[in-house]
């Protein structure tokens, strides 16, 4: 099949499940590529964790933090709400930098991020990816701003209201009244953004190795393995992601290693036109997509 022809079947497939996506694979050695609306942005939701592990890291590599210092966290006044990690703790604990990284990174813990946030504030996390010359993302807020969305404001049996209103407050310039789901106010990328930005982490750039490394290592330990991880994990591959989810927002970035040497990096990010929380079947179908694209570019 053509290039063409997949990449027509494709979105024919995703708009049947009512998913709109950015998705892009690049062969990390060769350059070649393959995406559907690559330069298409969305709020990056917990994606945003990346560059924040990287802004960190950089931060304790210069000396200017160090992994071992322990922050208290007070659980009755964690502003950032999410439904594992620190939100679920019930007593004030004292947790080194570095295990918050882990908290952050690998569970997609939202309190421990924003406890990094508050050493390292979004600003500065912007301008970390510049100085690494890293352009195409950007991080404006913490978690808990990104997360104080008209879910909260519903009853957990309501919960589709809000995704409903996700669905019909968009603009066709990527505004929206929900401030977290407009990319002039959220953090925000495009699937090529968030390439190069994996690109940087698993190839020589201006990433200081030890960093990139620690990052590449943070992704390998991701516990959420229910979107693309199926379809790249076997006992020939490793795959390194990070996942974001907000309202109808669905994304994962990842890298994955055949033990033959080829190196893919992948991103999908995907809004859906369906009002449901969960989902199983448009994250089968933003693996297979992404798949798909991998497997064209392997048979190049």
């Amino acid at each position: 099949m053509s290039a063409q022809a997949l990449l027509r079947e494709l979105r024919e497939e995703l708009d049947d499940a009512g998913l709109r996506g950015s998705f892009l694979v690049r062969d990390l050695h060769s350059g070649q590529e393959l995406g559907i609306e690559p330069d298409l942005e969305f709020p990056i939701a917990s994606l945003a964790k990346v560059p924040l592990a990287i802004a960190t890291l950089d931060r304790i590599r210069r000396g200017e933090l160090d992994g071992a210092t322990r922050i208290l966290v007070h659980p009755g006044a964690l502003p950032a709400r999410g439904p594992i990690g620190l939100s679920k703790f019930r007593h004030p604990a004292q947790i080194a930098i570095d295990d918050l990284l882990y908290l952050s990174t690998c569970m997609s813990d939202n309190a421990a991020a924003d406890a990094l946030f508050s050493l390292t504030p979004p600003a500065e996390v912007a301008r970390a990816l510049r100085a690494v010359g890293l352009h195409g993302i950007t991080v404006r807020h913490t978690m808990s701003d990104l997360n104080n969305t008209p879910t909260a404001r519903f009853a957990p049996e309501e919960a589709h209201l809000a995704h409903s209103l996700a669905i019909e407050a968009g603009t066709a310039g990527r505004g929206h009244r929900i401030p977290q789901l407009d990319v002039t106010h959220a953090n925000s990328a495009s699937g090529r953004a968030c390439v190069e930005l994996l690109r940087a982490l698993w190839t020589p750039s201006p990433i200081h190795p030890e960093v990139s490394e620690r990052v590449r290592a943070l992704m390998a330990d991701n516990v959420h393995r229910q979107r693309l991880a199926p379809d790249f994990t076997s006992d020939a591959t490793t795959w390194s992601s990070k996942t974001g989810t907000m309202l109808n927002l669905r994304h994962e970035v990842g890298v994955v290693e055949h033990a033959d040497g080829q190196v893919f990096a992948v991103a999908a990010l995907t809004e859906s036109r369906v009002p449901a929380i969960s989902q199983p079947g448009a994250e089968a179908l933003m693996g297979r997509v992404a798949r798909s694209l991998r497997d064209h570019l392997r048979g190049m």
